[in-house]
């Protein structure tokens, strides 16, 4: 299967279930059990997501500057700091510890 194979079929396939999201009758969707389900998924999904951009390289985990970084964000957004806050101190010291050679 070649890589062009592969996209196509996987486009199909996504079209062809958002289309049956389509179907789903909404009083099903309305219920409390599918959406709690869809919100936690949701923060589920990110959690992944950070970690993984956090902690990998390839198939490797590696500890360096972005673990602590992303600690530091962690406790700016548990005291409500604004977001533009969170990222420049999160991206500030990514870059001191890796100009001190800390976590390279």
């Amino acid at each position: 299967m070649t890589l062009w194979t592969a996209v196509l079929l996987s486009a199909i396939i996504c079209v062809a279930l958002k289309t049956l999201g389509y179907l789903v009758p909404p009083r099903v969707l309305e219920a409390p059990r599918p959406s709690r389900i869809a919100d936690l998924l949701t923060v589920a999904l990110l959690a992944a997501l950070v970690g993984v951009q956090a902690l990998g390289v390839g198939q490797d985990v590696v500890v360096d500057a972005r673990v602590p970084a992303l600690l530091i964000a962690a406790g700016l957004l548990l005291v409500r700091a604004p977001f533009l806050v969170v990222v420049a101190a999160a991206a500030a010291s990514a870059a001191l510890l890796r100009l001190w050679g800390w976590a390279a």
